[in-house]
C-alpha cells in the first residue's frame, strides 16, 4: 500500500525525480527526465506497477527522518528491539547517467535488514527481463536498461528481486541503481561514498549564493531547495512538480500530468530567485522562456517540456488503478492547447523584472516581446479558458483582462525605464482601454467586488492579485471591497482559500466532483492581506500555512481541510514559491532584512 501524499521525500538529480516513503520504499522514479516513463509506478497503482523498498525486515515507518541541512539528502533511521540502522538516499549530480543511491548504516546493535525491488518501465506497464551480469542485476526492455550495483546478493522470485542482510553498528552496505538505453554501453557505476560527498558539496556551494536572511528563514531556504531540485539542470526551465495524476479530490477524475514548465509560474520564479541571490539560476530560467516562447506569437503555449517541445499530447494509462483509486491517470497535459490570455502578461512581466534586477543579456527579448505586443492588441478581447485551465466554455475571465493590462503595462514600462523602441503611446492608450473595460465588465459595483468573469456573479481567488500586480492599489475600495468578498465566500475555517466555487458551475470546468483548497491561493490571501495593512493577520495565516508541510518542509498542490490530507501533484512548484514570495512580502512589511517586494518601479 503506497503512503499519503505528504509521507513522501524528494530526491532529484535536477534532471529526474523520485519519492522515497516513510517506510523506505521508493514508489515513484522517472528516468532519465522528470517527464520520462516511471520505472517506479507503484505511487499511481501497486507495488506490482513497480517500487523498491530498503528497511528493516520489521517494517513500519520510519523513526525519523531529515534532509541532510540544505540539501536533498534524505537520512531516515528506524529504532527496532535489536538496534538502529540509518538509510541515506540521493541522487548523486548527473554524470554519465542518472543514478539512485542508497546507504545502510549500522548506528546501534544489530538490524535484519530486506531490500525489495520490483523492476518496471512505462509506467509499470512492462516487465524488463531480469539477470544477473558480471556481478550486477541488470533490468532490460526495449529502450530502456537499469542496473543495480551492491555487495548484497539478490535473489529472484515471482518477477521482483530480494535480498535480506544485516548490518552492525559501524557497518556500511551501499546500493546503487544506474539508468542507460539499452543499446548504449554500460557505464561505469559511481563510488557510491564519494558521490554522497560530492553532493553534499554542490549543494553546500550552491547555498553560498542565498542573500536571503529575513523571516521564516529555514522554511525560505527549504523550498528554495526543493526548486532547485525541480530544475531541468540542461536548460533551466523548472518543472511545476515532480509527478502526474495525484488527485485534487480522491477518488475523483481531476488527475493531471504537472510535470511540465508553465509560464505563468514564470515571474513569480523570476521574482523568487532574483531576490533571493540565484541570480544565475533566474538568467538560466529567462533564456529557457525566451527559446520556448520564440516563434509565431498567435501559438504561444501556456506550457512546455522541460527542453521547450510544445507537444504534451494526453493520454490516459488504464492500466494503472490511480492513487487511492483516483482514475484516469494521464500523462501529457491537453491544456496544452488552450488559449489563455494572462500568459502574455506573465512573459511581459516576467522579461521587466529580468531587466529591473540586470539578469544577464536583453539579446534579441524585446522583439519577441514587441511582437507579443502586436497580437495582444488585436487578440485582448477574446474569452479564454483562463488561469484555471477550465474545459468549459471559454468566457471573459477578469483575471485574463488584468494580466492583459499587465503586458501592455510592463510594454510602456520597458520602453520608459530602459530607453527601449516602440509605439509608448498606443501602448498606454490599450491599458487604459483594458483597465476600462474590466473596471466595468468585470466588478459587479452591488456587492462592491470583481468577479470571476464578466457578467458573472461568482468570485475567484486569482482577484487577490490585483494589487500585486499593480493593477489598482491596496487602498483602492473596490480592491479591498473584493478582499472581504473573497474572505466571506471561499475562504474556508479561516485559512484555505478556494479557487472559486463549483456548485452551480456545472459547466465551467467541465469536470465532475469537487476539489482541496489550492494552497497558492491561500498565500495570495496572506499577501493581500499584508499588503492591506493587516500585517500580524497575513503573519497568523502564513504560519498556519506553514505548519502544513510535511515533517521535511514539502507541500503539494492542494489541502482538503475536512480529512486533514495534502492534495494534488507533490511538490508543487507554485506553492514553495507562494511560501517565499510571502516570506519576502512579509520582510518588507516589517522591515525586517530583505530586498524590495518588487523590483524598482524606476
Amino acid at each position: 500500500m503506497t503512503g499519503l501524499i505528504e509521507d513522501y521525500a524528494l530526491i532529484s538529480d535536477r534532471q529526474s525525480a523520485g519519492l522515497v516513503g516513510r517506510d523506505g520504499s521508493i514508489d515513484w522514479l522517472c528516468f532519465p527526465r522528470f517527464d520520462s516513463g516511471a520505472c517506479f509506478a507503484a505511487l499511481l497503482g501497486d507495488q506490482e506497477n513497480g517500487h523498491w523498498r530498503l528497511a528493516p525486515t520489521a517494517g513500519g515507518p520510519a523513526t525519523r527522518r531529515a534532509y541532510v541541512e540544505g540539501t536533498l539528502i534524505l537520512q531516515s533511521e528506524w529504532d527496532t528491539e535489536s538496534g538502529s540502522v540509518r538509510v541515506t538516499d540521493f541522487m548523486p549530480e548527473r554524470g554519465q547517467a542518472p543514478d539512485v543511491v542508497r546507504i545502510v548504516e549500522g548506528l546501534r546493535g544489530h538490524v535484519p535488514m530486506r531490500s525489495e525491488l520490483r523492476f518496471r518501465f512505462d509506467y509499470g506497464h512492462v516487465v524488463p527481463w531480469v539477470r544477473h551480469l558480471d556481478g550486477r542485476i541488470a533490468a532490460i526492455a526495449g529502450a530502456d536498461s537499469v542496473w543495480l550495483d551492491s555487495t548484497v546478493r539478490h535473489r529472484g522470485r515471482d518477477f521482483a528481486s530480494y535480498a535480506n542482510f544485516e548490518v552492525q553498528e559501524g557497518s556500511r552496505v551501499a546500493f546503487v541503481l544506474t539508468w542507460h538505453p539499452s543499446f548504449a554501453d554500460r557505464p561505469d557505476p559511481v563510488d557510491p561514498i564519494e558521490a554522497l560527498e560530492q553532493t553534499r558539496a554542490f549543494w553546500s556551494d550552491w547555498a553560498t549564493s542565498c542573500t536571503y536572511d529575513g523571516p521564516y528563514k529555514e522554511a525560505v531556504h527549504r523550498s528554495l531547495v526543493t526548486l532547485k531540485g525541480m530544475t531541468y539542470a540542461p536548460t533551466g526551465g523548472i518543472v511545476a512538480a515532480v509527478t502526474t495524476s495525484l488527485p485534487e479530490s480522491l477518488g475523483g477524475e481531476r488527475n493531471w500530468d504537472y510535470r511540465y514548465c508553465w509560464l505563468r509560474d514564470a515571474s513569480f520564479t523570476l521574482q523568487a530567485l532574483v531576490r533571493t541571490g540565484f541570480s544565475e539560476e533566474a538568467a538560466a530560467w529567462r533564456e529557457w522562456l525566451l527559446r520556448a516562447v520564440a516563434g509565431d506569437p498567435a501559438s504561444l503555449q501556456i506550457l512546455y517540456g522541460v527542453a521547450g517541445e510544445r507537444r504534451a499530447p494526453e493520454q490516459e494509462l488504464d492500466w494503472l488503478s490511480g492513487y487511492e483509486g483516483s482514475r484516469p491517470v494521464r500523462t501529457g497535459n491537453g491544456a496544452v492547447d488552450q488559449l489563455q490570455l494572462d500568459v502574455y502578461g506573465e512573459v511581459m512581466d516576467t522579461l521587466w523584472l529580468a531587466r529591473s534586477y540586470g539578469v544577464g543579456p536583453d539579446r534579441d527579448a524585446w522583439r519577441i516581446q514587441l511582437k507579443l505586443m502586436d497580437w495582444l492588441e488585436k487578440g485582448w478581447q477574446q474569452p479564454d479558458e483562463g488561469l484555471w485551465e477550465v474545459r468549459g466554455p471559454r468566457r471573459h475571465f477578469t483575471h485574463s483582462k488584468v494580466l492583459a493590462w499587465v503586458a501592455a503595462d510592463r510594454a510602456v514600462r520597458s520602453i520608459e525605464q530602459f530607453g527601449l523602441s516602440g509605439p509608448v503611446d498606443r501602448y498606454r492608450k490599450l491599458c487604459e482601454a483594458i483597465r476600462r473595460d474590466v473596471c466595468e465588465k468585470g466588478y459587479d459595483a452591488e456587492r462592491n467586488t470583481f468577479t470571476q468573469s464578466y457578467g458573472s456573479t461568482e468570485l475567484d481567488a486569482s482577484l487577490l492579485l490585483i494589487p500585486q500586480l499593480g493593477f489598482l492599489p491596496p487602498s483602492d475600495e473596490r480592491v479591498r471591497g473584493t478582499l472581504r468578498a473573497i474572505q466571506a465566500e471561499l475562504v474556508i475555517d479561516d485559512t484555505f482559500v478556494l479557487r472559486y466555487r463549483q456548485t452551480g458551475q456545472g459547466d465551467l470546468d467541465g469536470l465532475a466532483g469537487d476539489e482541496g483548497a489550492f494552497l497558492a491561493c491561500s498565500f495570495w490571501l496572506a499577501d493581500a492581506l499584508i499588503m492591506d495593512g493587516q500585517v500580524e493577520a497575513g503573519r497568523a495565516l502564513f504560519e498556519r500555512l506553514l505548519a502544513l508541510r510535511n515533517d521535511l518542509g514539502l507541500l503539494a498542490e492542494e489541502y482538503d481541510p475536512r480529512i486533514g490530507r495534502q492534495l494534488g501533484n507533490v511538490p508543487q512548484a507554485y506553492s514553495h514559491l507562494a511560501i517565499v514570495n510571502t516570506a519576502l512580502h512579509l520582510a518588507e512589511a516589517t522591515g525586517d532584512t530583505a530586498t524590495p517586494a518588487r523590483a524598482p518601479s524606476s
